[in-house]
C-alpha cells in the first residue's frame, strides 16, 4: 500500500487500438499481480520489490512485444497464479492509415503462463496462433479452476479461429476443447461453470452455456431478454461483461442489465434487470469484473470501454456516436439483495479491482479500447492503481451522479435502470420537443426477481423536471413516442 504511487502510468510504447489498462489485479500469497497492457508487462509485487516480465517466453524471436490481456482472465491456485490473454510478439505496426493506424496480426499469440510465487519464476504454459495478417486465434478472456477435474477452464470469443470453451491440463498445457460455442466470460455457479454464448459479437450474449462438472455435460439456456426483463422491455446489444456467483445464483452482466438467477432452472429462471442502460450507448460493463466482497455482489459500468475515432461504413459511424457519447462517470455497483446502490462514481473506465486486506485496489484508465484503422503504436491513456477503504465505500453515503441521456439514443424502447437507494434527492429533468408520455418502471433487487411496477406521466413539449425522491428502488423509463430531439438530464444526490 505504502508503493502505490509507483503505479501510475502515462502513455507510453505499446502498439495496439487505443488504450488498454491494468488487468486482472490479483493477490495471492503476498503477492500483487496485473498485467499492464497494451505493454505487455506482467507485474509481481511484492513487500520487497517487483519483478517484471516481458513476454519473452512467447512469439518469434526478439523484438518489441505489445498486448497482454484485456479481459482479466487470471486464476490462483496453490503456489501458482495462472494469467492469460494475448501478445504481439513481436509487435508489428503497419503505419498510418488515413488518419489512424493498422496493425498486422502475423504474430499475435493467445496465451497462458503460469507464475510460481515460491520461485519466483514465469513459465509458458500454454499458446496458440495462426499467423494471419488480418485475422487471430481466439484470446484468453476467462481462466477458471476446476477443482474436481484439477484443471483449468478457460474462455475464448475474441477471434477468428479456435474459440470455445477449453481445459488445459495446469502441468504440461496439453489443451483439449470442450465446447465450440465461442466463450468470453465465464464463472463459477455452484458445482458448474457458467459461459456467455456469443456467436456474432454484433447480437452480445445469446445464450449461457452451463458445464457439470461433476458429469461433463453441457447445457445450454437460450436467453429472450424481452421474456426475461423484469420491466418488459429488451435490451440493445447485449454485449458480455463480466461474471459471478452468489446466493445460489449466477450473476451475469451485459451492456444494459444484469442476468440473474438459475441458468438450470432448478431454483428460477433467468431474469433479466436492467442496469445503466442508455440505449445507443457504450455504456457497459465490458471489460472489468464482477466480484463477491463482503459477501455482496461488486460490479463496475464503465463510460468509456469502446471508441473510435474514424469510421469506414455508417454501421461504424452508429458505432462511433454510441461509443464516444458520455453518458455519466463509470459507477462502482454493489448489490446486497434486495438492495442495489452506487459506491463510487469514478473516471473512464474501471479495468479491475481487488480486495487486499481493509483496502480495495481499484485500476482505471482515461482511454477507451478504440478500433477498426483507429490503431496506435502507443498505449494513449493514462492508468493507475487507487486505493479505496472498503469501509468507506460500503457504509458511506452514496455519491452525488449526473447522467445524459439523448432522445434519439433511447427512442420508444426501454432504458435507465438507475440504482436509487441511498439518495435524498432525485430529479430528472426532460426537455421535450414534444407532447410525450413516459413510464417510470420501479423494481428492487430482490431475489427471485420480481416483475416492476409502473406510472405514467404526460410530457408536454419544452422543459420539465420530475422529482423522482418518493422512488427508493431501481428505476427505467420508457416514452410512448420516439422524440428524437430530446434531451434528459438525471441528477441524483
Amino acid at each position: 500500500m505504502d508503493n502505490l504511487r509507483q503505479f501510475e502510468y502515462p502513455p507510453r510504447f505499446g502498439p495496439e487500438w487505443g488504450s488498454g489498462g491494468i488487468f486482472a489485479l490479483k493477490y495471492h500469497r503476498g503477492v500483487l499481480y496485473f498485467t499492464l497492457a497494451f505493454e505487455a508487462e506482467a507485474h509481481f509485487a511484492r513487500k520487497d520489490g517487483e519483478k517484471i516480465y516481458r513476454f519473452d517466453l512467447l512469439g518469434k524471436g526478439p523484438g518489441p512485444r505489445s498486448g497482454g490481456d484485456t479481459y482479466n482472465a487470471v486464476e490462483a491456485v496453490d503456489d501458482e497464479i495462472y494469467f492469460g490473454g494475448w501478445v504481439h510478439a513481436p509487435a508489428v505496426y503497419e503505419g498510418r492509415i488515413g488518419k489512424g493506424g493498422r496493425i498486422l496480426f502475423n504474430n499475435k499469440f493467445s496465451h497462458i503462463h503460469a507464475y510460481d510465487v515460491e520461485e519466483d519464476k514465469v513459465r509458458l504454459l500454454w499458446s496458440d496462433t495462426i499467423e494471419h495478417g488480418t485475422e487471430w486465434a481466439g484470446e484468453i478472456s476467462e481462466i477458471l479452476y476446476d477443482p474436481l477435474g484439477d484443471r483449468l477452464i478457460v474462455g475464448r470469443a475474441d477471434g477468428h479461429r479456435n474459440l470455445g470453451i477449453y481445459s488445459v491440463d495446469r502441468r504440461d498445457g496439453k489443451a483439449k476443447p470442450i465446447s465450440d460455442l465461442p466463450a468470453l466470460k465465464g464463472t463459477h455457479h455452484l458445482d458448474y461453470v457458467c459461459f456467455d454464448v456469443q456467436k456474432d459479437w454484433r447480437k452480445g450474449a445469446e445464450a449461457i452455456q452451463t458445464i457439470d462438472l461433476v458429469t461433463g455435460r453441457r447445457i445450454i439456456t437460450d436467453i429472450s431478454y424481452g421474456e426475461a426483463s423484469v420491466d418488459g422491455g429488451g435490451v440493445r446489444w447485449p454485449a458480455p461483461g463480466c461474471a459471478t456467483s452468489a446466493y445460489s445464483r449466477l450473476f451475469f452482466f451485459v451492456r444494459g442489465g444484469v442476468l440473474v438467477g438459475d441458468p438450470l432452472a432448478d431454483l428460477e429462471p433467468l431474469s433479466f434487470v436492467r442496469l445503466f442502460d442508455f440505449g445507443l450507448s457504450g455504456y457497459s460493463p465490458s471489460r472489468t469484473m464482477a466480484k463477491p466482497i463482503a459477501g455482496g455482489v461488486l460490479v463496475a459500468f464503465n463510460a468509456y470501454t469502446h471508441g473510435m475515432l474514424h469510421p469506414r461504413d455508417e454501421f461504424e459511424k452508429k458505432m462511433l456516436e454510441a461509443n464516444n457519447f458520455i453518458n455519466g462517470p463509470s459507477i462502482l455497483l454493489y448489490i446486497t439483495p434486495p438492495a442495489a446502490r452506487i459506491v463510487a462514481a469514478l473516471g473512464a473506465r474501471v479495468t479491475s479491482f481487488e480486495k487486499v486486506g481493509e483496502t480495495l485496489l481499484v485500476a482505471a484508465s482515461t482511454g477507451a479500447n478504440l478500433a477498426a484503422d483507429d490503431a496506435t503504436p502507443m498505449d494513449v491513456g493514462f492508468r493507475d492503481i487507487s486505493a479505496v477503504s472498503v469501509d468507506n465505500l460500503l457504509t458511506s453515503k452514496p455519491p452525488p451522479v449526473a447522467f445524459v441521456i439523448l432522445g434519439r439514443h433511447v427512442e420508444d424502447k426501454a432504458w435507465g435502470g438507475i440504482p436509487l437507494y441511498g439518495y435524498r434527492e432525485s430529479i430528472l429533468v426532460v426537455n421535450s420537443n414534444q407532447e410525450n408520455k413516459l413510464t417510470i418502471y420501479e423494481y428492487d433487487f430482490n431475489l427471485p426477481a420480481g416483475r416492476a411496477e409502473s406510472e405514467v406521466y404526460s410530457l408536454k413539449q419544452g422543459r420539465q423536471v420530475l422529482n423522482l425522491s418518493s422512488h427508493r428502488g431501481i428505476i427505467s423509463f420508457k416514452f410512448e413516442q420516439t422524440d428524437p430531439e430530446a434531451k434528459i438530464r438525471m441528477y441524483l444526490e
